[in-house]
């Protein structure tokens, strides 16, 4: 009997006027009917079967219904962990990005030089290149938390050294060098280990959303941190700058003392040489992850590059000074908001690959036009877009990874993407300062732009189809 007959019979039995027992057994008999139909089911079909079977009731059910559906971007904040994570970050890298845009233009002031910006940011990012692919077996053999606490408090004490420096008129290039070097060696440590605690904070089901909110985090800060760092500037200097980046670590490592983790180790006899070894391999088999690093790490040296050479837009091709600069950097982290809180409002959505690589190729049209603009609200507009492309880029890079990494090799793995992100960096500042020194800055975003769109599309193959 099909389901129409079920209902027929069962609405005959609510309506006869039998004596009660028998309607009772005919019920009875209905019922074991009925349910023996609904066990026969493909689940969806159960699950749909047995809802319509549900009391409604339409005004209440509307409002349980929608909740959960206006709060979906921020489902991650349920977990104690990471709202604590969450805040104590987001002072902390306003305070970063203050650091970055005053260091940058304290270079310029000091050189004068787009060589030397570049050489300055090699050697910030030269530690990671040496220190990541060790530092994700550190990640997966000890407490994240803790490892965390200190890689903080090293970077605060290292920012504090800068301003005190900078403050007493003793600083200068091989200073600001040497202060790079330890700065990059701490962030060798904090980046895997950072990546691969978000898991433990959130979970799997949660994975996707805390990394769209991470991404919406870092670049809320993107904006925010430029614009004081621009303010800052021309009201108390450099070295003011770099003091309120010292202090904003406090929140973060208070954060991170408040949690309560548990820790499970998961390789107590395996070898730092195995460890390694057991996590290129698996990215060896996996060709969509060898896709994925591949693509970031050519992002990393012919695109991401273009931010050492916004000092020279800002002060010699737009002439807008130091809190210009600042506006140019916000306006890429305000493209990049908005795309984190898209990607955190649309969930687990599907067809990862092909919003990668649209992303991608936006980002680079984007940063090619803007090399052309010589016109302040288009290039201010133009990195708008950039942002967009980058984040939407980098966001889904970190999921799609993530999201098929074993948790035993997430560090590994995660160390290796903070490699390809970061610790190829030198090489991507270096060949921007030397294309600018002697093409100009604008070539140089032009030809980075022109091999990373062309990388994309030939990579995309590994990627494109993913429904992960």
């Amino acid at each position: 009997m099909n389901d129409h007959g079920f209902r027929i019979q069962r609405l005959c039995v609510n309506i006869s006027p039998l004596p009660g027992s028998f309607l009772r057994q005919a019920g009875f008999e209905v019922a074991k009917r009925e349910k023996e139909y609904v066990s026969e089911l493909e689940p969806e079909q159960q699950l749909q079967e047995l809802d319509q079977e549900l009391p409604q009731e339409p005004a209440v059910m509307g409002a349980e219904v929608w909740k959960p559906r206006l709060l979906r971007p921020l489902k991650a904040f349920r977990h104690r962990n990471y709202r604590l994570f969450y805040g104590g970050q987001v002072i902390s890298l306003t305070g970063t990005w203050i650091q970055q845009v005053a260091l940058g233009w304290l270079v310029l002031q000091l050189t004068n030089s787009a060589l030397l910006l570049g050489v300055v940011s090699s050697i910030g990012a030269l530690p990671v290149l040496a220190f990541s692919l060790p530092a994700g077996v550190v990640a997966d053999r000890f407490n994240k938390r803790n490892l965390l606490v200190l890689t903080q408090c090293c970077a605060m004490t290292l920012a504090f050294i800068l301003a005190m420096l900078t403050h007493t008129h003793l600083i200068n290039v091989y200073f600001i060098m040497g202060i790079g070097f330890l700065l990059g060696t701490v962030n060798s440590f904090d980046a895997p280990t950072r990546q691969s605690f978000v898991i433990e904070m959130v979970g799997r089901e949660d994975l996707t959303n805390a990394i769209a909110l991470n991404s919406a985090m870092f670049n809320s800060a993107r904006i925010v941190g430029p614009a004081i760092a621009g303010a800052l500037l021309a009201a108390v200097g450099t070295a003011g700058a770099f003091f309120v980046n010292s202090a904003s670590f406090i929140a973060v490592i208070i954060g991170l003392l408040f949690m309560q983790v548990n820790h499970n180790v998961p390789m107590t006899h395996v070898t730092v040489a195995e460890g390694l070894k057991e996590g290129l391999q698996f990215i060896k088999r996996n060709r969509m992850v060898s896709g994925l690093l591949m693509l970031t790490a050519i992002v990393s040296i012919f695109s991401i590059p273009y931010a050492v050479l916004m000092p020279i837009f800002a002060r010699d091709i737009l002439k807008v000074g130091a809190s210009g600069l600042g506006y140019l950097m916000s306006c890429v982290g305000a493209g990049a908001l908005i795309g984190a809180v898209t990607l955190s409002s649309l969930g687990d959505i599907r067809w990862k690959g092909k919003l990668l690589l649209a992303g991608n190729l936006t980002f680079c049209t984007m940063l090619a036009l803007f090399s052309f603009s010589g016109i302040w609200p288009l290039s201010l507009a133009l990195l708008v877009g950039a942002g967009w492309g980058i984040m939407t880029n980098m966001a889904l890079t970190n999921t799609l990874i993530q999201t098929c990494v074993p948790d035993q090799l997430r560090g590994r793995v995660m160390s290796v993407y903070t490699l390809m992100f970061l610790g190829l960096a030198p090489i991507g500042s270096l060949q921007a300062g030397v294309i600018a020194h002697w093409l100009g800055a604008p070539m140089a975003i032009r030809i980075g732009a022109a091999i990373c769109a062309t990388s994309a599309l030939i990579l995309s193959r590994r990627f494109v189809s993913s429904r992960a």
